[in-house]
């Protein structure tokens, strides 16, 4: 997928606000245009206009600025469920989490996209991506047990709602006319209702 280079960063000074948010954006250009395997930390650094050593202050490595918001992903998937009305179905509790997660990331909009295309041409990276969603079913399931759901009906909930996110998200992040992420996500949902209910 051919992904438009993000605009370029304006220099700030060097211990101007938002290091964190410079240090994003200064990696998605430079994964862009450059690859993933031909940026170094010392590059995101220097495009953001803080030091290396800042850097590592915020990231642990040059993967993590990428699943920097999967951390809080998770929670709003998370909490959505939890908050779901108490007769709800273990389903549609989880596609109300699910649905909050989409908005975080259709709020992103196009730094998603290019996250994605990284993200899905690199293994490593992929990698990594398959294991944050992993976690965040297991936190899915514990949720529905909570809210009374046994198992393996939870976990079975947990992992079907979360791998319909995983398609969605691929099928959102390539697709023309740019869709709004949840609409894309519902569709994906009421297939995956009409495959089970077609048995």
């Amino acid at each position: 997928m051919t992904v438009a280079v993000i605009g370029s960063l304006q220099r700030m000074g060097r211990w101007a606000p938002d290091a964190r948010g410079r240090l994003q954006q200064a990696a998605m250009e430079l994964y862009t245009e450059r690859g993933y395997d031909r940026t170094t930390t010392a590059d995101i650094a220097e495009r953001a206009g803080l030091s290396e050593r800042t850097y590592f202050r915020h990231f642990a490595d040059k993967r993590e600025v990428l699943f920097d918001s999967t951390g809080r992903l998770e929670q709003l998937v998370v909490a959505g469920v939890r908050d779901a009305p108490a007769d709800a179905a273990p389903l549609t509790a989880v596609a109300a989490g699910l649905d909050d997660g989409a908005q975080l990331l259709d709020s992103f909009g196009d730094d998603a996209r290019a996250r994605a295309a990284v993200v899905g041409g690199h293994p490593e990276l992929a990698e990594r991506e398959l294991a944050k969603l992993s976690a965040m079913a297991r936190a899915v399931g514990e949720v529905l047990r909570e809210r009374g759901v046994p198992d393996p009906a939870a976990a079975l909930t947990a992992e079907a709602g979360v791998a319909v996110f995983r398609v969605a998200f691929e099928q959102w992040a390539v697709a023309p006319g740019r869709p709004p992420f949840p609409a894309v996500l519902t569709a994906a949902l009421a297939e995956l209702r009409t495959a089970v209910a077609g048995g």
